[in-house]
């Protein structure tokens, strides 16, 4: 589990193309010198196990099924990328859970400046809109972030000059494809929502039903 606060970045050094996915090589910088073997990460917003590691560098391996759900077959050589620890029992929650389990790729479509701040408009997949909600939080390549613009097709994300200068965003323009993870609370409710509504039987759900029941 992570928070989606992103500790530092990491540049991709090599990329080792095996029969069952590939293993990344990624350098790194404090304070990222205390790897250990088998230890979470999330690069982009992927999480991934450490295999092996050195003083100023890891590697991971990456399954097909993940190279093929993510950008991370995208990546070249020299590209920097989001790196966060997972998360630990008495750590503060300064962003939202994040599992690093991408849910899909998103293309940014618009990048506009706002006084010292920039505007990013995303299109993500049709079937994730349905759990995005205007001031709701998103991660972005593993950012956390808060939905700042709801449309039918895309949403808009207001991006500060910390977050700028703390990750790979200030590197990211029209046309780029980015890691998309959304809320883990929305999937829950409408899980619970969904084989509520599938019982025979079933009371009907409204917000009385949510109140009563301390939702509310």
């Amino acid at each position: 589990m992570f928070t989606g606060l992103i500790e530092g970045l990491g540049t991709l050094q090599e990329v080792r193309q095996g029969r069952d996915g590939c293993r990344l090589t990624l350098g790194t910088c404090p304070p990222f010198a205390d790897f250990t073997h088998g230890e979470s990460i999330a690069v982009n917003g992927v999480c991934l196990t450490v295999e092996a590691f050195g003083s100023d560098f890891f590697q991971a391996d990456v399954s097909p099924q993940t190279l093929a759900s993510s950008t991370l077959g995208e990546l070249r050589c020299g590209i920097r990328v989001n790196l966060e620890r997972a998360l630990r029992l008495g750590d503060r929650l300064g962003g939202h859970l994040v599992t690093g389990h991408v849910d899909g790729v998103g293309m940014i479509i618009k990048r506009e400046s706002r006084g010292n701040s920039v505007l990013f408009t995303v299109q993500p997949p049709a079937h994730l809109l349905r759990y995005l909600v205007p001031k709701g939080s998103v991660a972005l390549d593993g950012i956390s972030l808060t939905i700042s613009g709801l449309t039918e097709t895309s949403f808009s994300l207001t991006i500060i000059p910390h977050s700028l200068g703390q990750t790979n965003l200030a590197e990211l323009n029209v046309g780029a494809r980015v890691n998309l993870e959304t809320d883990i609370l929305g999937k829950y409710v409408e899980r619970l929502l969904s084989r509520h509504g599938d019982q025979e039987g079933s009371r009907r759900i409204d917000l009385e039903f949510l109140a009563r029941n301390g939702y509310l």
